[in-house]
């Protein structure tokens, strides 16, 4: 991540604080304009969390196995 990048995420976060109702509307807006840059993040997290499920789904089966 660049210096830019790690600027304007910590101004972000800092906005978020602070002034939550302002954060959200940046974002909705940046969403609206720019849906692309949202759209690998939201993938890239839905699938880490598919295979967080499907590991706790293998665990409990054999859990169940082992009863």
């Amino acid at each position: 991540m660049s210096n830019l990048d790690e600027s304007i995420g910590k101004i972000l976060l800092e906005l978020q604080k602070d002034d939550p109702d302002t954060f959200k509307k940046l974002m909705q807006k940046a969403l609206e304009e720019n849906p692309e840059l949202f759209e690998d993040t939201i993938d890239q997290e839905n699938k880490q969390v598919d295979e967080y499920n499907k590991k706790i789904e293998e665990y409990n089966k054999n859990i169940d196995n082992e009863s």
